[in-house]
């Protein structure tokens, strides 16, 4: 357990990155609106995702950026509408409600279900907490990008398929140099199949390039969620250039890398989207539109004796030769930090944990039958999370209080824990988290450590100073989420 009193940040807060647009799901609940507020105080773009435009412009005000969809419809949640989105805080929840209603602004709601008969209003927990959230990770999973990057191509499954290689060389110029693309079925460092760019390169004829090219495309990649592409190559010591193209015209712009490789040696070549130079003919095109990473429609390898702008390749010399290649991966850079944050609940693995003393248990958990296995279908929810690759975290707040912000925290990992929590309070950590390495892949649970039968209040003329939530996201383990308790085997440490 991670317990610690607020104080001031050590140093003064940074300010907000506000070039990623940050997608708001269920934000017209109690956690959503509140998240949408900190974000926009923080200068953060923030589009929504809504069942209802009109209740949501009258809550969260008319010139909010909406997306109208429904979680529990996956024809509702097109891809298409996510294109710009990199980071989002999902605060969808099942609507759980007094059997005998309530009053107009929700009193009995907000003092939370230990103090009413509760059912549930509207979809099933299945339906929100688990398809839900399968098809919200399929619709933005693209956009925000996965930890381990995006393989475009390499022997994994059928991935080698995936694009069509053809020759690219100076002959096209007059000149007679030749290339070709194979596939070395054992050829990588492991053993398996590879890649190779082979050829054979001459400058008779005024030519001196050889190069391989991609069909174009039928649907363009977007990779506008990642920083750059990574090759694995084998290499000769020679300098060779990586073309990226985003148009089907074909003689036209390619945004180009050039990269040295090491005689003998497999290495990763990174090539930051930062580095590329817009070339047309070998001269830089400097009235180019900026790279656009969300339409690439063609990738080329190339050894040529030629930079640009009629620099030579110090590397260049006629004859063989040969670069195998075993993949090109999309990356993220590092730190990496969320991109999925998830408002989850504590209490998920406890429903069927055995040995457990229900009577001290919080509603939810006696209920969960009752309440159409609610937490067993928020655990499943959390699992597609940690299988998607997106990288995530998730917050699993106890039972939460209409009370500001502003309490000292108490963060658990393993599910054990009860108590209440500000909504407000969670809001400000769902939003931090998202800036934080350290809560990446992290599932952990929170609460106040104001007692239940103690009101939390504060003096507005002179509120808590905001916290520091690092310092409690650099305390989390990996790998804790309570389900060690269900599977018998031990938590990690």
């Amino acid at each position: 357990m991670s317990s610690i009193t607020a104080s001031a940040p050590t140093e003064a807060p940074k300010k907000a990155e506000t070039s990623d647009v940050v997608l708001v799901t269920g934000a017209t609940g109690g956690v959503g609106r509140r998240v949408v507020d900190v974000l926009r105080k923080k200068g953060v773009p923030v589009r929504v995702l809504v069942r209802n435009a009109e209740k949501a412009r009258t809550m969260l005000g008319p010139d909010v950026d909406l997306i109208i969809g429904d979680v529990t419809k996956g024809d509702t949640l097109d891809p298409k509408y996510f294109k710009g989105i990199k980071k989002v805080i999902n605060a969808v929840s099942v609507i759980v409600g007094p059997k005998e209603g309530d009053t107009p602004d929700r009193q009995k709601y907000s003092q939370g279900i230990k103090f009413f008969e509760p059912e549930i209003k509207g979809p099933s927990p299945e339906m929100v907490e688990y398809l839900g959230m399968q098809n919200l990770i399929n619709a933005v999973k693209e956009s925000v990008g996965l930890s381990e990057g995006k393989l475009l191509f390499g022997f994994k499954g059928n991935l080698c398929g995936k694009f069509v290689w053809g020759a690219l060389d100076d002959v096209v110029m007059g000149g007679v140099s030749e290339s070709a693309f194979q596939i070395q079925p054992t050829g990588s460092e492991t053993g398996e199949a590879t890649g190779l760019f082979k050829g054979t390169v001459s400058t008779s004829n005024n030519g001196g390039f050889t190069s391989i090219r991609t069909k174009n495309f039928t649907v363009p990649e977007d990779l506008s969620a990642y920083d750059g592409v990574e090759l694995r190559v084998k290499g000769d010591g020679r300098r060779y250039k990586l073309i990226i193209r985003t148009s089907y015209e074909w003689d036209t712009i390619g945004y180009t890398a050039s990269f040295d490789t090491t005689k003998g040696e497999w290495q990763s070549v990174r090539i930051p989207f930062s580095s590329l130079i817009p070339v047309f003919r070998a001269r830089t095109a400097t009235d180019a539109p900026p790279f656009d990473a969300s339409n690439i429609t063609a990738l080329q390898l190339m050894f040529s004796k030629f930079e640009y702008d009629g620099k030579l390749n110090p590397t260049f010399a006629e004859g063989q030769f040969e670069l195998p290649f075993s993949s090109i991966r999309a990356y993220i850079n590092e730190p990496i930090t969320p991109r999925f944050v998830h408002v989850s609940s504590a209490g998920v693995t406890r429903p069927e944990r055995p040995g457990l003393d229900l009577s001290k248990q919080p509603p939810a958990v006696r209920m969960n039958k009752e309440l159409g296995s609610i937490l067993t279908y928020k655990l499943k929810g959390e699992d597609l999370i940690r299988e998607s690759g997106v990288p995530y975290t998730i917050v699993r707040p106890c039972a939460l209080t209409e009370e500001p912000a502003g309490a000292d925290l108490i963060f658990e990992q393993g599910d054990n824990i009860t108590g209440k929590i500000s909504r407000e309070e969670v809001a400000r950590l769902c939003v931090a988290a998202l800036a934080s390495p350290s809560a990446v892949g992290k599932t952990f649970e929170v609460k106040s450590t104001v007692p239940f039968s103690e009101p939390f209040v504060i003096d507005p003329s002179n509120p808590p100073p905001e916290k520091d939530y690092e310092v409690y996201f650099k305390e989390l383990k990996d790998g804790i989420t309570g389900k060690e308790a269900l599977e018998g085997t031990p938590a990690l440490v």
